[in-house]
């Protein structure tokens, strides 16, 4: 397990965010396209013969352009079956581009080089919105996913051309519905406030911490409303969260998260978080790692004492005592199941 552990801490103060931040228009959406096809012109590190199905789809390729191959006599491993993803975002034309991602799916060890041929990209309907096409490039792919030596992973930016829109007559619709990013009854009632203040008194209206309803008004078009109401601002406070990711050992938390008293053990190490006002006995040895926080090597124990006992003094104590990221992570955790942290955890 890895010493090191890379935090992150992020306040969470309250500041002005505009609506279009905290919600989105109910409708206006983007929609998953999927496909399957061939990416060719590889050095021999394509699929091996045991992947049937890419042979197969060689085959049926060369007998659309009549040329009639028998699959058992295909060998070839420049070849290799790919599963071909983009997403089609809202009020998207005809002849518009896409950004695609291709990832293999059979045994090929390297697209590096490689070609898509055209590729119909389908939306859940099984409609063809996409035809995606061109060279494959591979840099810039996150670790252990198309990267060092097994670059299977790929995109190609503006590969795909959109031939088929999504029907959705904006103009058309009676009124505006925002769905907020977040379910929170405080956020919905300041969004409602916010509209009714500087567009129009009571033409808002929040049917349910997730729901605002507009109605349109007379003489405006839905683009100029939607406009005006998506660049209002409004007083916002992020709920506190812990995000966690296990993969990674990286833990995020904003600064201020208190953690209540409380004594743990965890294996060898003990945590003792003492009240506000209590005073601390301190023992020669100990080492100070900042806001009040102390730990013992010699007891392997970690003392945070007063109002300053955070997640992020305990994380930062922690750390300097040598507790490993799958350590502090489970520590982190049955603080939140003891309820010593108010804040969401959210484990990745």
């Amino acid at each position: 397990m890895r010493k090191l552990l890379c935090l992150a801490f992020m306040a969470t103060l309250a500041f002005g965010a505009q609506i279009k931040e905290l919600a989105s228009i109910l409708g206006v959406r983007q929609n998953q396209l999927i496909g399957y096809g061939l990416v060719v012109g590889l050095n021999g590190t394509g699929d091996g013969s045991s992947s049937e199905f890419t042979i197969q789809s060689i085959s049926n390729m060369l007998q659309s352009m009549d040329v009639k191959v028998d699959p058992s006599s295909i060998k070839s491993k420049n070849a290799a079956a790919v599963v071909v993803t983009a997403k089609l975002p809202a009020f998207t034309r005809q002849g518009d581009t896409l950004d695609v991602s291709i990832s293999s799916i059979g045994d090929a060890k390297n697209l590096s080089g490689g070609t898509l041929l055209m590729t119909p990209l389908k939306g859940v309907d099984g409609n063809i919105y996409a035809i995606a096409q061109g060279a494959l490039s591979i840099g810039g792919r996150p670790s252990g996913r198309g990267s060092g030596n097994h670059p299977t992973v790929g995109s190609i930016l503006g590969g795909a051309i959109v031939e088929r829109e999504v029907a959705y007559d904006f103009a058309a619709q009676g009124g505006i519905v925002l769905s907020l990013n977040d379910t929170s009854f405080d956020t919905a009632v300041k969004i409602q406030d916010a509209i009714n203040a500087n567009i129009s008194e009571d033409i808002a209206k929040a049917i349910d911490p997730k729901t605002v309803v507009i109605k349109s008004q007379f003489g405006d078009s839905l683009v100029e409303m939607a406009n005006k109401i998506l660049s209002l601002d409004v007083d916002y406070a992020p709920d506190e969260k812990i995000v966690i990711d296990e993969r990674t050992g990286t833990i995020i938390s904003g600064v201020n998260i208190a953690v209540a008293p409380v004594v743990l053990t965890h294996g060898d190490i003990t945590v003792r978080i003492e009240p506000e006002g209590l005073e601390s006995e301190s023992v020669e040895g100990d080492i100070a790692v900042g806001d009040d926080a102390a730990i013992s090597p010699a007891s392997n124990s970690i003392k945070v004492a007063g109002k300053s006992a955070s997640i992020a003094s305990l994380t930062r104590a922690l750390n300097k005592l040598g507790a490993s990221p799958a350590a502090i992570i489970a520590i982190i955790e049955n603080l939140k199941r003891v309820g010593a942290i108010s804040a969401s955890v959210e484990v990745m």
